[in-house]
């Protein structure tokens, strides 16, 4: 190998070590998206107003959210900026709490998200459903006639043999009368009750007395009966993950009340009314 080639390496090599690597230009929190007043807007707390707009803000168009943000982020540090004197103790005592708020926020977030996925979902939704026993549902079909000898003689001739769909048709003043008085399943609470309690009291397939309510006098027919079978997860799996939520929410802080040191004595002595006197801000 040559001295020449050697020296050109080394030289290379030389002079990687001595040039500084490219600065990242591409955006990140810290990006300075503009200044006012030499208050400087960057990018993340853009990102952070956005993520906290209700959904059907964040379903704008990126443009009209990126301006958007950007313009009340603008208006909102030039009128801060405009503030004379010092920042008033209502805005401080409301940043101190806001910041409170937030890093409990974060906690609770963290927690959520260590402690619940979708195997705690899953077990919790066993442990709900496992020996689950719903209320009976029931699948009739009823004969709606205004007066009680109609309705004595239509059980009589479903009894006798009569097709009750085809009977309904004919003689039902019920809006189900053209379906051949079917309802469809129903569970409990969803009938006029002395409908519900005539229904109960059936066996499948049996036909009964005429019933009263105040739609008139109805021959119910009981179609088939079922207990009502467990939701399916889905269908509870936000009801889970809040109940979920609060529980290891409150775990965590009964841990670190068990570890902290907290002394409410200096309240012991304030009547309660003092949260009344907004004036104390003022001092």
């Amino acid at each position: 190998m040559s001295k020449t080639l050697n020296f050109l390496r080394g030289s290379a090599v030389a002079l990687m070590l001595a040039t500084p690597a490219f600065a990242d230009d591409s955006p990140n929190a810290e990006t300075v998206v503009a200044t006012v007043n030499g208050t400087e807007i960057t990018l993340g707390q853009m990102i952070a107003v956005r993520a906290g707009l209700d959904a059907q803000y964040q379903s704008l168009p990126d443009d009209v959210l990126f301006n958007g943000i950007l313009d009340q982020l603008v208006q909102q540090a030039l009128l801060g900026s405009s503030l004379e004197g010092d920042t008033p103790k209502q805005v401080e005592l409301e940043l101190q709490n806001q910041r409170l708020a937030l890093m409990a926020a974060a906690v609770i977030q963290n927690v959520i998200n260590t402690k619940i996925d979708d195997a705690a979902v899953q077990a919790a939704y066993d442990i709900q459903y496992k020996d689950f026993e719903g209320p009976r549902e029931f699948n009739a079909s009823h004969i709606l006639v205004q007066t009680e000898e109609e309705a004595k003689a239509i059980a009589e001739e479903i009894r006798g043999g009569a097709d009750f769909a085809e009977t309904a048709k004919a003689k039902s003043t019920g809006p189900s009368g053209p379906n051949g008085g079917s309802l469809g399943w129903f569970g409990p609470g969803q009938m006029v009750a002395p409908f519900e309690a005539a229904v109960e009291a059936l066996e499948v397939g049996a036909i009964s007395d005429p019933v009263q309510t105040q739609f008139g006098w109805h021959v119910i027919i009981l179609n088939e009966s079922r207990q009502q079978e467990a939701p399916p997860l889905d269908a509870v799996r936000q009801q889970l993950e809040g109940e979920l939520q609060r529980t290891v929410i409150e775990e965590e802080i009964k841990r670190l009340e068990g570890t902290a040191s907290i002394d409410k004595s200096g309240s012991e002595a304030l009547d309660p009314s003092i949260l009344k006197q907004a004036d104390l801000l003022e001092n």
